[in-house]
């Protein structure tokens, strides 16, 4: 799949991916980082791998992620410039 055709949730997807070993088709938005075993120091390298994909720095959250949702929120505003910046290539 492409940037400019990536959405959240397949970027989420990937990154999870990388880092636990969380089925894909577990990875939904209502699922639970905890369920995915998404610990806290996982979430740490997926917010700067992320950060990395994305070309941006994501603001500090408030309160830790707790589903994929949550994660979807904090990526959400930068899918544009990311689909922007492959379509640029």
């Amino acid at each position: 799949m492409s940037a400019p055709e990536m959405d959240s949730l397949s970027l989420i997807r990937q990154v999870i991916g990388k880092y636990c070993d969380a089925a894909p088709e577990a990875v939904v938005p209502e699922a639970t980082l905890a369920d995915l075993n998404v610990d806290s120091l996982s979430l740490a390298e997926m917010l700067f791998a992320l950060e990395d994909t994305l070309g941006t720095s994501i603001a500090e959250p408030t309160e830790r992620p707790q589903t994929v949702a949550d994660l979807q929120k904090l990526v959400e505003p930068f899918m544009g410039a990311l689909a922007a910046k492959a379509s640029s290539s």
